[in-house]
């Protein structure tokens, strides 16, 4: 309802719709603002809109958003600015609870000029009007610098009118901001409670018995009982992120968080709200605080996979955490402290990266305080049959199949592969043979792609003297690692590996003195 000798014209009528159509796209409050502000300066012809929020705790306001005339979208400023809610036209307005216009803010004592001079914007002219629901004070609204002539009392009144519609907006945004942050928490605390439970796995999560993996395995033991900074530097899909884990989950910080980023999936400022939360206010849409994962992860372990992926910048931030273990949310003005192990990894080599000028030196001693490298498939081949059929097993329990066994011929094919993807590119492989034998019990070289068939093409057939040769390298290549690792289950037990392996005990001796096999004594029960 209008009030009495109160009546919009055509246009101010065509404001007063787009505003509550505005209901509509309150999920991208950026674009509701600003084709709001578009209209009330194209009805009033001002030179400027702003939005200044309350924040009762801090007893500040914040600007989200300032729009000046002919600049598009791109153009307008979101404005970080505070100031204390008892200083500026807002503070009045808020103290009042009126709406007030100030035709020229020079002779105005209320007028704070605390920001002309840090911007390229200066006000001349203003009506600030509150914004309000029926929770309450939300913030004011600023038209500013009318172009031809002094803001009149029918300009304040329209403003007026359409401050309760664009209020209503704001809140509506803010409740839809703060539930889907509210969904992320939620959504982080369940990625928590995930990697806790699987808090009791061992290093046997990680599939490998030959000399590398041993080396390394060896390396690992040596930091559980620390809190040490990690650097993990190998080559894609060699498991970086697994040992991460294993590190964790059976040292110190085992019952606490653990949380992992991807360096390389974010740009630069998702990124540092990602690992560094921000406060309400920071940004357009930032509608309520939001804690980043080195909070969430304060007295646990972060994990940083692809660091060496880090803008500049980032990495100046991250070194701060590292020395002073403090950070500073996106748009707060106050560090926060925090105590987390991290772990780093990488593909690159982080040292050329520094010759390069693409990483800090300086950060790369701060994380390469342990380093442990995961050795690439191609130096491990004696460990390709234990996975692959770790991988079978796992696919086929996953698809409801049985669990087939690889032939020798597929086996060999598997050994003379270089693997330059690892152990992820293995697991693929070994999924992709199973969808093809559409359950059958077995793994033949017709199953395998054609990148690993090549080598059988090229290579003499399995008949020639060469290829007899390689096929029975393999065979006793994949004994001597099944025997061990039987042996390794049943503490030595002969008696006990011999029945796993499906062999007589004494076939198995003679296994194990025509492979010299070492074998820890234990009596047989």
């Amino acid at each position: 309802m209008m009030e009495e000798g109160f009546s919009l014209s055509e246009k101010e009528f065509s404001l007063f719709c787009e505003a509550i159509a505005s209901f509509h796209t309150i999920r991208d409050m950026d674009d509701m603002l600003v084709a709001i502000f578009r209209k009330i300066g194209y009805v009033i012809a001002i030179q400027g809109v702003s939005i200044a929020l309350h924040d009762p705790a801090n007893k500040e306001f914040y600007f989200i958003r300032t729009v000046e005339e002919g600049k598009s979208r791109s153009e307008s400023r979101d404005r970080f600015l505070r100031f204390p809610d008892n200083l500026g036209v807002a503070g009045w307005v808020m103290s009042n609870n009126r709406a007030t216009t100030v035709n020229d803010v020079s002779r105005d004592h209320r007028f704070y000029d605390g920001f002309n001079s840090e911007e390229d914007f200066i006000t001349r002219s203003m009506i600030c009007v509150p914004l309000r629901t029926r929770k309450g004070f939300l913030g004011v609204l600023y038209a500013l610098n009318k172009e031809s002539c002094a803001f009149t009392e029918r300009d304040e009144r329209i403003l007026e009118i359409i401050a309760g519609t664009i209020a209503v907006s704001l809140e509506n945004a803010r409740l839809y901001g703060e539930l889907k942050d509210h969904v992320h928490a939620l959504e982080q605390e369940k990625k928590i409670l995930q990697h806790q439970i699987r808090a009791g796995a061992g290093f046997k999560e990680i599939i490998g018995s030959s000399p590398p993996m041993r080396r390394m395995f060896e390396l690992m033991r040596k930091i559980l009982d620390t809190t040490t900074t990690v650097l993990i530097q190998g080559e894609t899909g060699t498991g970086k992120e697994l040992i991460a884990k294993v590190i964790h989950y059976n040292g110190l910080l085992q019952n606490k968080p653990f949380v992992a980023e991807n360096c390389s999936a974010l740009p630069e400022n998702l990124l540092e709200s990602e690992l560094f939360g921000y406060v309400r206010g920071a940004f357009t849409g930032a509608a309520a605080n939001k804690k980043g994962l080195f909070e969430i992860a304060d007295g646990g372990t972060i994990f940083l996979d692809e660091i060496g992926e880090m803008s500049p910048l980032m990495q100046v931030k991250l070194l701060r955490v590292l020395q002073e273990g403090e950070f500073r949310p996106v748009g707060c003005n106050r560090s926060r402290q925090v105590k987390v192990r991290v772990i780093a990894s990488t593909n690159r080599n982080l040292g050329e990266e520094i010759k390069k000028g693409q990483f800090r030196e300086d950060l790369y001693y701060r994380i390469n305080v342990f380093q442990i490298t995961p050795p690439p498939l191609r130096q491990r081949k004696d460990d390709i049959l234990s996975l692959a059929n770790h991988f079978l097993e796992k696919y086929a329990r996953k698809n409801n199949k049985p669990v087939p066994v690889l032939t020798p011929q597929a086996l060999d094919l598997l050994m003379r592969f270089d693997w330059p993807g690892n152990v992820r590119e293995l697991e693929n492989e070994m999924e992709r043979a199973l969808a093809m034998a559409g359950g059958g019990t077995t793994i033949s070289s017709e199953f395998l792609s054609e990148k690993i068939t090549r080598l059988g093409r090229n290579c003499h057939s399995d008949e020639s003297g060469d290829g007899a040769g390689i096929l029975k390298d393999a065979i006793r290549r994949t004994e001597i690692t099944m025997i061990g690792e039987a042996l390794e289950s049943s503490g030595g037990n002969q008696t006990q590996a011999a029945k796993a392996l499906g062999l007589s005990r004494q076939g198995l001796v003679n296994k194990i003195a025509a492979y010299s096999i070492q074998v820890k004594q234990q009596l047989d029960r």
